[in-house]
Order: C-alpha cells, then structure tokens, then sequence
C-alpha cells in the first residue's frame, strides 16, 4: 500500500511541467556582445574631436583611418605623448592602430637621464629607505 502511494505521487510529480523561474544574469559579469563598429569616418571625427580637447593635439600628429585601422604619423618631443596617442585612437573606436610616431633625441636624452639618476619616490618599494640620512 505504501508503495502505490509513493508510485502514484511520483507519478503526479513526473506528469507536472517542469519550470524554472527565469534566472537573471549577476549584476557583476561583463557585456561580452561586441561593439558596433564604427566607419572610418566616424573614427577619424571621434579621433578630430579628442585632439582638439588634448595637450597632445599641439603636436600635429596626423591620422588616418582604413578599414578600422588607424595610422598615425608625426614627431613627438615627450616619450608618453606617442603611448597617449595610440591610447586615444582606441578609445575612439579604431580595431587596431600602427604608430609610427618618432621621438626626438632630446626626448630620449631626457628620459635616459631621469633613468640614470634612480627610481622616483612614488616607485620605491615598502621596507626601503625614502631619503638619504642627514
């Protein structure tokens, strides 16, 4: 008799659809769809626009965009101003950049001599000594 029952409410259970309360994605994983590629055109007015707004637009860098794909050419007097370039045509939508930006020989013999005279107080490690003694 106790197993009739137990058949007969497995049965009942089994013949139930089977439904789930739609789960909602967590609030902390990432869009992974890709993002609408723009045309060229768009990248270059993007790229035109955030020059026109930066300290590096002074420079005269020159841009170009085909198929996604930003070249910029010009010369640079600041080492970070060609990282900073390459930075802005990505944001600006460009798949992939080529920089070809040249850094002057004055902008090299500063940096190597900032790079001779040792590492920079925000670069020291914990358990070092900060300053000379006195």
């Amino acid at each position: 008799m106790k197993f009739a029952i137990f058949l007969l409410a497995l049965v009942t259970l089994a013949a139930q659809p089977h439904s789930r309360p739609p789960t909602a994605s967590p609030a902390h994983k990432r869009d992974t769809s890709p993002a609408p590629r723009l045309s060229d055109a768009q990248i270059q007015a993007n790229i035109q626009s955030r020059l026109a707004k930066s300290k590096i637009g002074k420079n005269g860098f020159k841009f170009t965009t085909s198929g996604g794909i930003t070249t910029i050419e010009g010369k640079a007097n600041v080492i970070q101003h060609k990282g900073a370039a390459t930075r802005m045509a990505k944001a600006s939508g460009a798949r992939a950049v080529v920089n070809k930006i040249q850094i002057s020989e004055a902008a090299k013999l500063a940096a190597q001599a900032k790079l001779d005279t040792g590492r920079r107080r925000a670069q020291i490690k914990r358990g070092e000594v900060r300053s000379q003694p006195r």
